[in-house]
């Protein structure tokens, strides 16, 4: 019989750190109190997970390829913003409006370094979710969104770019994306497409419009189980070897945040393939 080998030191490293993100997985979930049903996470059923080609701002693939993380929907929990705070890596943080931390957590998240979005409600293909305070709809005129949208950035001054919370109904129509995107470009702030349906114009305006925007190409956690988030993660990966950048959206979900804490490691033990970056460094 063979006489049975040690496993390679790497593996053993590997699955001690395996071991620590589901604890940590664990852990979250019990202190900090992770609530999945909260109002400003509910999410719209169409869904789009690749996009390709990402970037028009990568003519030629840098070394090492780039990849920027937004993490969405930040504003009604401390704990998970801190949470994503505590993985160390560049990450933009796209708040929502009006909810209770929404401002302190600004100022917080300024004061150590990341980046900074306004995560601008819009409305949904189905009238019966709630995109939450601060939306922008339809049926509002263009004097209405520009106001919606310069309000929401006042209270979040330190926002360096917008991109869409929900919205497959309002991107869809190019003359109420249009005065959103007027008061973003006043402001000089760039602008990411969501891209939560394909019939989306918002991007292609912001581009006709000589902003600085991009859409994203891969959202990271709309299934939220921990196998399908690490299998995004790859397709995040191969997309930015490929193209030589992508981003990736996800929400501060405690599965997410054990792919990330993987996926962190994995990029340290391959060394310098991968960079993660601000967003604002792909525009």
């Amino acid at each position: 019989m063979e006489e049975e080998r040690p496993l390679p030191q790497r593996h053993k490293h590997y699955d001690r750190r395996l071991f620590l993100a589901k604890s940590l997985t664990f852990c979250a979930g019990t202190i900090l109190g992770f609530n999945f049903l909260s109002r400003a996470e509910a999410k719209e059923t169409i869904f789009y997970p690749i996009v390709n080609p990402p970037l028009q701002a990568c003519p030629a693939a840098p070394s090492p390829a780039r990849i920027a993380l937004i993490i969405d929907d930040i504003g009604s929990s401390v704990s998970r913003a801190r949470a994503f705070l505590a993985l160390g890596i560049p990450i933009t943080f796209a708040i929502l409006p009006q909810l209770e931390y929404s401002v302190p957590l600004a100022g917080e998240i300024h004061s150590m370094g990341h980046e900074i979005m306004l995560h601008q409600p819009m409305e949904p293909y189905s009238s019966e979710i709630d995109p939450g305070p601060g939306a922008v709809y339809v049926a509002y005129n263009a004097p209405e969104i520009e106001e919606v949208v310069e309000n929401n950035l006042s209270q979040i001054p330190q926002a360096t770019g917008v991109n869409n919370h929900m919205g497959s109904r309002f991107t869809s129509y190019s003359s109420k994306v249009a005065p959103a995107l007027k008061i973003i470009k006043q402001k000089n702030l760039f602008f990411v497409d969501s891209l939560t349906t394909c019939h989306s114009k918002a991007y292609k305006l912001a581009k006709r419009l000589h902003m600085r925007a991009a859409p994203r190409n891969v959202f990271l956690d709309h299934e939220p189980g921990l196998p399908a988030i690490r299998l995004q993660l790859a397709h995040l990966k191969h997309h930015a070897l490929t193209y030589g950048a992508a981003i990736g959206i996800g929400h501060p979900h405690i599965t997410t945040l054990a792919a990330l804490h993987e996926f962190k490691w994995a990029m340290e033990e391959e060394g310098s393939v991968l960079e993660l970056v601000p967003v604002s460094h792909l525009l």
